[in-house]
């Protein structure tokens, strides 16, 4: 007998195909449409990340978020665009203020006395003593032949010693300071006060180390319109390090005019009578660059602000015809706005509480003839 195979074949599901388009139709009524007409397209993956093809690995520290070119896609580096600078001036590295060697002032005198003092006994040794002094100092009657060699040795050792010692005295005050030199080098700088010694060899100047102020003359300038203008300003300085400013330029001072001149060339000013806003940025953008350039040869810029803010001459008289022709278009056109808000507050008051009706053409008429009232009411006397 033979024997028949059969094939069981899976029996359809209804209930569970039903399941399943029911929650395909749910998910896709939990994405709402913003169009109607919208239509999704997927997209494949690997065309989002054509220009990678093999994945990086994570870095261990994240790197700046800086936009660079990308592959393919034509764009360019986005770089920080500079702002150029002026060169600051160097100086020498070498040149830097420091303390000199002096000694107290008592040094000085005590050498300056024994010099004295060596020389009235060499010549009481010589014998060229007058009897009066011998007799005021007690001394013993001197018998010398008179001054000879060892007695003109004596008497130079003694005048040397007389000369360093009264010669080296100086007298340091509050807020000066001495620059000293010696051959043509820096010895330091001395900012002692009182009676000190020196070696009287070096070469002294005095520098004043004091907080200053100094107000320029009238100097050029422009506003942002580039309309010429003079200004005078006000710097508060003073000298940091007394050897760049003393050695490492000729003037100092003038340096320091020609930098606030220079920067007032570059900074606009604001106009005569604008707000104050504007002068305390002019006077802070000038403080900051008159104090870089200014740095470098030993001066502390504290303050330059404008303290007097005019037109230059050639301009002045167009300037304030200008500014008055804005006064009094400034004048008219609040007054207008004046009026304008006082005819309509009163119309409206007029309509609004039902004392008269008034159509399009009587509604004209009270406006026009109110405008007038109200107009020349706002006139001053005498205009």
């Amino acid at each position: 007998m033979a024997g028949t195979s059969t094939t069981t074949s899976p029996t359809p599901d209804p209930e569970g195909r039903e399941r399943a388009v029911a929650a395909d139709g749910r998910a896709n009524r939990s994405v709402p449409r913003l169009i109607q007409n919208e239509v999704t397209t997927e997209i494949p993956v690997h065309l989002l990340f054509r220009d990678d093809p093999e994945p990086h690995p994570a870095p261990e520290r994240l790197r700046p978020a800086v936009v660079a070119s990308r592959q393919g896609t034509g764009e360019q580096p986005r770089f920080r665009r500079r702002v150029p600078t002026r060169p600051v001036p160097e100086m020498d590295p070498e040149l830097v203020e420091r303390p000199a060697r002096v000694l107290p002032g008592t040094v000085g005198v005590l050498a300056g006395a024994c010099g004295a003092a060596g020389c009235v006994l060499t010549s009481w040794w010589a014998g060229v003593l007058p009897p009066l002094a011998t007799g005021a100092l007690r001394l013993p009657a001197s018998a010398g032949p008179g001054p000879g060699l060892p007695q003109w040795v004596a008497y130079a050792g003694a005048g040397a010693l007389g000369l360093a010692g009264l010669g080296g005295l100086t007298r340091g005050r509050t807020g000066r300071a001495w620059v000293l030199g010696l051959f043509g080098r820096y010895r330091g700088t001395v900012r002692r006060t009182g009676l000190m010694w020196v070696n009287p060899l070096v070469r002294r100047r005095r520098i004043d180390v004091r907080l200053r102020h100094w107000r320029s003359e009238p100097m050029p300038a422009a506003d942002a319109g580039g309309v010429a203008l003079r200004v005078a300003v006000l710097v508060v300085w003073r000298v940091r390090d007394t050897a760049r400013a003393a050695l490492g330029i000729d003037d100092h001072e003038a340096y320091l005019r020609e930098c606030v001149e220079a920067a007032l060339a570059r900074v606009p000013v604001r106009t005569p009578g604008g707000a104050c806003g504007p002068v305390e940025a002019t006077g802070d953008t000038l403080t900051r660059l008159v104090a870089r350039e200014t740095a470098p040869v030993g001066l502390e810029v504290f303050s330059v602000q404008p303290a007097l803010v005019e037109y230059a001459p050639e301009v002045a008289e167009d300037m304030h015809r200008r500014s008055i022709a804005a006064l009094d278009a400034q004048q008219r056109a609040t007054l207008l706005s004046s009026v304008v808000d006082s005819v309509e507050d009163t119309v409206t008051r007029l309509t609004t509480r039902g004392l008269v009706e008034l159509d399009d053409y009587e509604r004209k008429a009270l406006v026009r003839d109110l405008t007038v009232s109200f107009r020349e009411g706002y006139r001053e006397p005498g205009v």
